[in-house]
């Protein structure tokens, strides 16, 4: 007699994979990019510069990259659902409090606590995606594909309610677009909340192996580039857009086509993604990237605005999924964790220091098209570096 074969832990995969893309879509979606829809009316009312402004998206940033190197002992100490949950839970009250106060000080703390928090969400959330989509091998790169839509959801609903509420309410009502985005959060926190997700998950650290920077230097010389060129266009686009003449359907179409793009990364990129040749996925990804943040630079025109959104938006997720392919192509299993820790600190610097670096220029030029410009250059500068990134022999 054969044993009778173990239940399934998880018996909807993509519905629980669903729920569990609610953490970025609060934590990066909502809670990092949604800042740029009201950063206008903010450094209006509170009499930023672009420097301050530039600040609270570099702390954000900090926080982020702080998160991502503590998740893994969060996650050994309290489960990854736990971690997604309480981290989720954590971006949302940040959100709160920058409905609280105008305080600058406060709304960094803020901001720092969305990244810290976001990053375990994330973390988690990825790892225990990954173990949920394992029950149906199959399907497996398709279940994960709906974790990574996360962001691209937030975008879209952040870009229909904080610029129409702008325009209901009239300048100074930005508080007001922070309670409602905490609003959206809770309602999307509860079925995160309420879902048996396992309280008591493990996250299995791979063993901890020497990983040479030397040979890949510059290809992650090309991801800071980029973590610092990306962050700047979603920083201060929408600016960019209001300063233009665009209202709020134009401002809440421009991001909403960001969003969108998102969803049809894997199919645009699937072959891309595949090539072994060193750096050339990531070139031609990001060098797609770098077109889309240039256009806007030839004029406010919304067909030149709808073209960069869209480009950008196919391109600047995908950049992501390009680094975890070189790190899985050209290194063994062993090796894996320690090249991507490797390329998302790199990354975590970059967008960092973008911010308010870009910022600062935008202060001393006094033109929010040289923020453009430096984006698209950092970005066309990290897609001709990762073109000469050899592929490595040794795997």
């Amino acid at each position: 007699m054969t044993a009778p074969d173990r239940p399934n832990p998880y018996p909807h995969p993509a519905r629980l994979i669903l729920i569990l893309s609610l953490a970025p879509t609060i934590g990066l979606g909502i809670g990092r990019f949604a800042y740029a829809l009201v950063l206008p009316d903010m450094r209006d009312s509170l009499s930023w510069s672009y420097s301050a402004a530039g600040f609270m998206n570099t702390v954000n940033a900090v926080g982020y990259l702080a998160g991502a190197l503590t998740a893994s002992p969060l996650i050994k100490r309290f489960g990854l659902a736990r971690s997604v949950v309480w981290g989720t839970a954590a971006c949302v009250a940040s959100l709160a409090l920058c409905a609280l106060t105008g305080n600058f000080v406060a709304l960094s703390f803020a901001r720092l606590l969305a990244g810290v928090a976001a990053a375990a969400g994330f973390v988690g959330g990825g790892a225990l995606a990954a173990t949920i989509a394992q029950t149906r091998p199959a399907r497996a790169n398709f279940l994960l594909s709906l974790f990574y839509a996360g962001p691209g959801i937030g975008i879209l609903a952040s870009g229909l309610i904080a610029p129409y509420t702008l325009e209901a309410f009239g300048p100074g009502s930005w508080w007001i677009v922070w309670w409602a985005l905490t609003a959206l959060s809770l309602v999307m926190l509860a079925p995160l909340w309420l879902a048996p997700l396992g309280g008591n998950g493990e996250f299995d650290s791979a063993v901890r192996v020497k990983f040479s920077v030397r040979p890949v230097l510059i290809y992650l010389a090309a991801y800071f580039l980029f973590g610092a060129g990306y962050i700047a266009y979603m920083t201060f686009m929408i600016a960019y857009v209001r300063d233009g003449g665009g209202g709020a359907s134009a401002q809440a179409t421009f991001w909403g086509l960001i969003g969108v793009s998102a969803f049809v990364t894997p199919w645009v990129w699937r072959r891309v993604l595949a090539l072994h040749r060193g750096g050339l996925a990531t070139t031609i990804i990001l060098g797609t990237n770098a077109i889309g943040a240039a256009i806007p630079i030839f004029g406010h025109s919304p067909i030149l605005l709808a073209i960069s959104a869209l480009v950008f938006g196919v391109a600047f997720f995908a950049v992501v999924g390009s680094t975890t392919a070189f790190v899985r192509l050209n290194y063994p299993p062993a090796e894996w964790p320690a090249g991507i820790a490797a390329m998302t600190i790199a990354f975590g610097i970059g967008q960092t220091l973008g911010p308010i670096a870009v910022g600062a220029i935008t202060d001393a030029v006094g033109s929010l098209s040289s923020a453009l410009n430096v984006s698209a250059a950092l970005l066309a500068l990290g897609a001709i570096l990762s073109a000469f990134q050899r592929k490595l022999t040794k795997i």
